[in-house]
């Protein structure tokens, strides 16, 4: 991990009290002074809003808003050329030392057999007391329909 990235850490945990050292201010006077300003100022604005400035990617996810990072993101994370910020959140971000453990995978257990499922039929047939009719067609068999408009589509 670069150096800036390593200021920008300590920084964030001396601020939000996640390290306890007897000279903080002076350590963090001194990191601000290290840290370029237009990088200091996006932390800061990060840190008014009540966030936290940086956040780790683990899986290829940030912590900080647990969202999805590219990949391209992470890879330039890991040839360690560039800072680079969390499309979501705006955390700078930084690979974990850490990698969260996925969770264990089960044992070849065998799966349950599967319940034969018969397919209903779709059509079903009913009886009824008197002949369907066709709704083109009254009850005594005459054709409802105008031959005018039948002629004119086929």
């Amino acid at each position: 991990m670069n150096e800036l990235l390593q200021n920008l850490i300590k920084l964030q945990s001396l601020e939000f009290g996640e390290t306890k050292e007897k000279n903080a201010e002076a350590i963090i006077t001194d990191l601000r002074g290290k840290i370029p300003l237009q990088i200091i100022a996006h932390y800061d604005r990060l840190v008014a809003r009540g966030k936290k400035g940086v956040a780790a990617v683990r899986n290829q996810v940030c912590t900080g808003c647990h969202m999805r990072v590219p990949i391209g993101v992470v890879t330039t994370l890991m040839h360690d050329t560039d800072i680079q910020i969390c499309e979501s959140c705006g955390r700078y971000l930084y690979l974990s030392d850490s990698p969260q453990t996925t969770a264990p995978v089960a044992a070849n257990k065998p799966k349950p057999a599967r319940k034969v499922r018969h397919p209903k039929n779709s059509l079903q047939l009913i009886s009824t007391p008197e002949p369907v009719v066709p709704l083109a067609m009254d009850k005594s068999g005459q054709d409802k329909t105008r031959p005018g408009l039948r002629s004119a589509f086929h």
